[in-house]
């Protein structure tokens, strides 16, 4: 059952949802360029323990662990992406949302009438 939200409410929701998406996707931002340097770093190890002599097994699984966690990254990026495109969908629903209903907010918010007992279904009327 779809419920009724106001004006307000739903400003205040969409505000709310692109922040915290914002702030998410920095969150995962920063995993991911953490993940990608360690990546590096644990391609740098594979190169220098095959400099060692160490068995070839090792270096390839740490070859392999490096991908892996390229891959890792890769995805963090990805989700990053999407994330920022989120946001922005956020902000457009909230611009449209001050388009279409703002002035009828600002309105009503200035009204000196008391608005609170009005009939929605009158006010819906063309």
């Amino acid at each position: 059952m779809a419920k009724d939200i106001t004006f307000r409410e739903l400003q205040k929701a969409v505000t709310t949802l692109s922040k915290q998406v914002v702030r998410s996707s920095e969150t995962i931002r920063k995993h991911g360029q953490f993940i990608a340097d360690e990546a590096q770093d644990t391609a740098r190890t594979a190169e220098g323990i095959a400099a060692m002599g160490v068995d070839s097994d090792t270096i390839a699984e740490t070859n392999h662990l490096a991908k892996l966690m390229d891959g890792l990254s890769d995805s963090a990026h990805a989700y990053v992406s999407a994330a920022d495109t989120t946001a922005k969908s956020a902000k457009a629903a909230h611009a449209q949302n001050q388009t279409s209903h703002g002035g009828i907010a600002e309105a009503v918010s200035r009204a000196t009438v008391q608005t609170s007992g009005l009939n929605r279904e009158w006010l819906r009327q063309e």
